[in-house]
């Protein structure tokens, strides 16, 4: 008589002392169906932190592209955050942030968001909400968030459509493409590198730097 893989297996169970019977046959039935049906999605939290580290690399080419990018780094490298009260550029500290991140230096990244925020600047504040999210530091994500969307004195606070569509928008520039979300060139990676410590921190921006960022935009 011919036996099937199916009788086999049904026959396959193993008795366990003092333990309810184990089918092991049902149990390679239950393996085999699942190696057909392919590797499971990814979950929401991974798909989301995805979907942030995407946005906020479009956002970065957006801010190192941006015709005024060059002029923040020259402030920012003429008054670096040793100097006087008042002197330092929360805009250009934003830009230069962006350009540490998408040259692969995202502890840099964060020190000059960071800096950047807490002087007020709600596009550094965006930009560490992303980068948190991507991180899967929910937490800390939040109250970034919170930091950009919050009412401020001089109502420049931005509200939670407008953030949708901002990351909606990111999103498609990420995918099609535009001529706004340029990458950093080799010779703009290699002017961070140099600012870069030895415990990768990256010190202010120098004016060399402003001239090479003032030709990415110029080309």
């Amino acid at each position: 008589m011919t036996r099937t893989i199916d009788d086999l297996l049904e026959n396959a169970a193993v008795p366990v002392a003092g333990s309810p019977r184990f089918d092991v046959g049902a149990a390679l039935r239950r393996l085999a169906a699942d190696a057909t049906r392919g590797p499971a999605a990814p979950s929401a939290h991974l798909a989301g932190a995805a979907r942030a580290g995407h946005q906020l690399s479009t956002v970065c080419r957006w801010a190192i592209n941006a015709p005024s990018a060059p002029a923040g780094i020259r402030r920012l490298a003429d008054a670096p955050t040793r100097g006087a009260k008042g002197e330092f550029d929360e805009d250009g500290a934003s830009i230069f942030a962006c350009l540490l991140f998408l040259t692969d230096h995202p502890e840099s990244a964060q020190f000059w968001w960071q800096l950047s925020a807490g002087a007020g600047n709600r596009i550094a504040a965006y930009c560490l909400h992303l980068h948190h999210l991507a991180l899967g530091e929910h937490r800390e994500a939040a109250h970034w968030r919170h930091e950009v969307t919050a009412s401020a004195a001089d109502g420049s606070g931005i509200d939670d459509l407008l953030l949708s569509c901002l990351g909606a928008v990111a999103s498609y520039v990420r995918k099609n493409g535009s001529v706004s979300s340029t990458p950093p060139t080799g010779q703009l990676e290699m002017e961070v590198d140099r600012l870069a410590d030895e415990n990768g921190i990256a010190g202010p921006p120098d004016q060399r730097l402003a001239d090479r960022l003032h030709e990415f935009t110029n080309r």
